[in-house]
Parts: structure tokens; C-alpha cells; sequence
């Protein structure tokens, strides 16, 4: 991934967005804080150079990586994080689901309502560095991961909200529905693609 991002600053290689799943590991983001990570025996611990805190990734979430030229896009580091809020939230939109940005808080958020009760739960988180103004990390969309793993750490330092899931929702949304949603609605926000191969 860093190898992309410096061949794309250097104009040898163009822009890429990876999806991926990962095995089950945490990863610390520049802004972690020890007290946080609760069960470092848990899973693998990632040192990580993007933005925020600690993060669970695994099986049945979606991790993209995008490694985008913001030279060509402006040069404008809150336009660019909440460009990729709108990307999940356009994506959610093909479930019916309303995802919304908080003030203060980084990532795409669900409000949930029952008789006497309502909370927001994250369901997309973003981490994102920029080196020679080439982005790279980037989001994670929770479809149907096993949300029990969160509770090994306090995720992005958010102790008063929840986590929750496509699935959790009700949604019974695979990982190729959720991404032909992500990359739909990726050239709604960012402009159109082309196919590359996959990883190996």
C-alpha cells in the first residue's frame, strides 16, 4: 500500500482503491491510547500509521484502501474525509439505511430507536494518512462481522456508542451486494473507474 501511494506521488502508477477482508487482529491508529486496547492477548496487535484509535478488523467487514491522488482532488483534508463519509452513506442508501456524519466524531452513524429508548451505533469507521498529498488506509464497513470482537478494545475511543452491523440491522446484505453498493456509489462521489486486477 505505501509502495502505491509513493509510485502514484511520483506519477509512475495511477489511483487504487483495494477491498479486502482481514483475519481477525486490532490495529492502533497514531492517535491510540494503551488504556484502550482491553484485551491485548486477544487477537494480533497492528502498529498502524493512519489517523485515530484503536479498530477491530475481520471476516464479514469490508476494508477498503484508497490510495487517491488529492493533488488532482483539491488538496483539502476535510473535504477528502468527509467525501469518503459520503461514499458509505450513498452506499448505505441502497439498503435503506440512513447513515449520518456526527460533528466531532469520524466515521458513518446509525441512529437506532425502540420504545423509551435510542442510541447511534458506528457502522463504518474511517482511518486515513496522506504522505506528498496521496491518501492511503481508508474505511471499513461493517456487513456481517461478529461484533463481540469489538469488545476487546474501545473502538476509536468511543466509549458512549455502540457498534453494529448491516446484519445487526436485520439486513441480510452479502459481502459482493455491499460492494457492488460501494463501488456504485464510489463513482457518484469521486468520478468514474476502471476495473483493475485482483490481488494475488
Amino acid at each position: 500500500m505505501e509502495a502505491r501511494a509513493a509510485a502514484i506521488a511520483d506519477g509512475t502508477a495511477g489511483e487504487l482503491i483495494w477491498l479486502l477482508e482481514h483475519p481477525p487482529l486490532y490495529t492502533a491508529g497514531v492517535s491510540s491510547k494503551p488504556a484502550d486496547l482491553i484485551a491485548p492477548d486477544r487477537f494480533p496487535v497492528f502498529e498502524s500509521g493512519r489517523g485515530g484509535q484503536f479498530t477491530y478488523h475481520g471476516p464479514g467487514q469490508r476494508v477498503a484502501y484508497v490510495m487517491l491522488d488529492l493533488t488532482r482532488r483539491g488538496r483539502d483534508v476535510r473535504a477528502f474525509v468527509a467525501a469518503l463519509e459520503t461514499w458509505i452513506i450513498d452506499a448505505l442508501a441502497a439498503f435503506n439505511v440512513t447513515g449520518e456524519m456526527r460533528e466531532g466524531r469520524v466515521g458513518v452513524w446509525v441512529e437506532r430507536k425502540g420504545p423509551g429508548w435510542s442510541r447511534e451505533d458506528k457502522i463504518a469507521a474511517i482511518g486515513v494518512k496522506l504522505r506528498r498529498w496521496v491518501s492511503f488506509h481508508g474505511i471499513s464497513l461493517n456487513v456481517e462481522p461478529d461484533l463481540e470482537h469489538f469488545s476487546g478494545i474501545v473502538p476509536c475511543g468511543q466509549v458512549e456508542h455502540g457498534v453494529t452491523s448491516l446484519v445487526d440491522l436485520g439486513l441480510p446484505v452479502t459481502m459482493d451486494e455491499a460492494d457492488e453498493a460501494l463501488r456504485a456509489a464510489f463513482t457518484r462521489v469521486f468520478g468514474p473507474v476502471e476495473g483493475a486486477p485482483p490481488l494475488l
